[in-house]
């Protein structure tokens, strides 16, 4: 941060004083107009991260620790609580909620008072497909406790994050049944990725995070039936408030939340579900990922994340935040399965540039694409780049904030296709199945239907995953670098055919040998896969 500085405010005249934090002012939503101040008596929540001992030596050694030993030696400390507690009583907030090992405090109050303890004017916005609040001012900490609080969140509130999953329809925009499509029931795309057969994975925890929407249990219990598999225990564990609540829309959220479940339960029986409930912001998403890191009661040991958006989309600070997260999660071997997106080499964005997703974007994340599948029984006949045309194709490309990775650097990752041809992280890592054409059988909202996207790609290599550690008897932890070595060429698909220009711009990536930014090292072979671990 910055040195503490002091000026004057053009709102009201009065002084503002506090150690600035870089980058923090926001810039507003296209199309969302200001609606004035922010009800001050309006209750609100915001997340504040502290500083923690430094883990690098931990990244760098490998080695793993338990839930509870990252906590005591790596968490933040009590007397850093100790004086935001402090700081919480004197600015008239509450601490609502401390994640000690992941050195996050959740503060409740009134606006006005967040206003005046953080140096901003928070106003109302009203965009023509949501309302929100947020500053234009960058965010001031107080001096009193600046050398604590490493950043602050919550205080815009917009929608952060989007769904990648997609449901086949129609010509005329219905969803099509599965009778009308060459589709597969999870299992079926296990049984053609050569998952371990007869695996299952009743010592693992599955973490699943979603943003919005929710399931019925007994929808999810005739689904398992009618797959002849037993049903998954489904935990539903709330962050700040957020919960189970189906919208009874299999187009919105509950499409999400459903196809997680349902691919990730399919694949792995015995595995519980864990599923973490957040609201949709950049805080909520923050919060949630932290809770399943360091949930020491259902200890998932693989997360699942089909939610992001272009890394354009994102603050520095809340991407860096985020990939704290991320690395906790390594140090302490849970695997995070993240959608790479469903736009294309776009990533929805129309500006003629390329994108990609974040946090699929995140080096310590196995960042999953997506294919087109063919086959029948226990044979893939062909497979190729999803790319079904404007906005449904996979995502995947070169990270404009990330560098690229040590692990990563053998594979020719090329320029990015934006001025200035920067070569960063690349992804995807790998792919899977995501063509809603050659879909998954879900059962949503009392729709028999087909889904693809790329956010089945990550539920499905969570529950491989979950069933590698189940047969080891350990977490195998962060993949990627074993990946990409030449012990794993035999355990993975390479898909040289397509490419994944969503017609929005012509700055897509080719599929090509080895590694390419749509399919990454390509589809999994799930038994050899597992082979490499044991």
């Amino acid at each position: 941060m910055k040195r503490s500085d002091q000026l004057l405010d053009g709102k009201d005249g009065q002084k503002s004083s506090g150690v600035l934090l870089p980058y923090s002012e926001r810039s507003q939503a296209a199309d969302a107009l200001n609606a004035g101040p922010a009800d001050p008596e309006a209750t609100m929540t915001v997340t504040v991260l502290l500083r923690r001992p430094a883990i690098k030596h931990l990244l760098e050694s490998g080695n793993h620790l338990s839930r509870e030993a990252f906590a005591r030696s790596y968490g933040a400390k009590a007397e850093d609580i100790k004086r935001v507690e402090t700081f919480a009583d004197e600015h008239h907030l509450i601490v609502k909620e401390v994640n000690v090992a992941a050195g996050t405090v959740i503060l409740s109050g009134k606006t006005a008072a967040f206003n005046e303890t953080f140096g901003v004017h928070l106003q109302k916005y009203k965009h023509p497909h949501f309302t929100y609040h947020s500053h234009s001012e960058p965010i001031r900490i107080p001096e009193t406790i600046a050398e604590v609080i490493e950043n602050v969140f919550g205080l815009d509130n917009r929608p952060q994050a989007k769904t990648h999953f997609q449901i086949r329809r129609n010509i005329d925009g219905a969803v099509q049944s599965r009778q009308t499509s060459k589709s597969f029931t999870p299992p079926q795309v296990a049984q053609l990725y050569r998952f371990p057969e007869d695996s299952q994975a009743s010592s693992q925890c599955i973490g699943i995070i979603e943003l919005g929407g929710g399931y019925q249990s007994d929808e999810l219990k005739n689904y398992f039936a009618e797959l002849n598999r037993a049903m998954p225990a489904v935990v539903e564990v709330p962050v700040n408030g957020a919960g189970n609540q189906p919208t009874g829309d299999p187009n919105g959220p509950d499409g999400e939340v459903v196809l997680d479940i349902e691919v990730a339960g399919a694949v792995a029986p015995g595995a519980k579900i864990a599923v973490y409930f957040a609201s949709n912001t950049d805080a909520g998403f923050l919060n949630a990922i932290n809770k399943a890191v360091h949930d020491s009661v259902n200890k998932p040991s693989v997360i699942s994340i089909s939610w992001g958006s272009a890394e354009s989309s994102w603050t520095q600070q809340a991407m860096k935040a985020m990939d704290r997260a991320f690395q906790d999660a390594r140090v302490l071997g849970v695997t995070i399965c993240s959608a790479a997106g469903d736009r294309g080499s776009a990533d929805g964005v129309d500006d003629g540039l390329a994108h990609v997703d974040f946090p699929a974007s995140s080096p310590n994340m196995l960042a999953c694409g997506g294919t087109r599948l063919e086959g029948s029984g226990s044979v893939i006949t062909n497979e190729t780049v999803w790319n079904d045309g404007p906005d449904s194709s996979t995502g995947g490309g070169i990270s404009q904030y990330f560098d690229l990775p040590d692990w990563q650097k053998a594979s020719q990752v090329p320029p990015s296709a934006n001025p200035g041809a920067k070569i960063g992280r690349g992804v995807p890592d790998v792919s899977g199945n995501a063509d809603p054409e050659t879909g998954y059988q879900i059962l949503v909202d009392g729709q028999q239907t087909v889904i693809g996207g790329t956010s089945a790609v990550a539920p499905l290599w969570a529950g491989l995953i979950a069933l590698m550690n189940h047969k080891q008897g350990h977490s195998v932890g962060f993949l990627n670098p074993t990946l990409y070595s030449s012990a794993a060429r035999s355990a993975l698909r390479d898909i040289t055919q397509g490419n994944n220009d969503s017609s929005r711009e012509a700055n897509a990536y080719n599929a090509r040998p080895g590694w390419d930014a749509c399919t990454g090292l390509g589809s999994p072979d799930g038994t050899n896969l597992s082979g490499i671990f044991q």
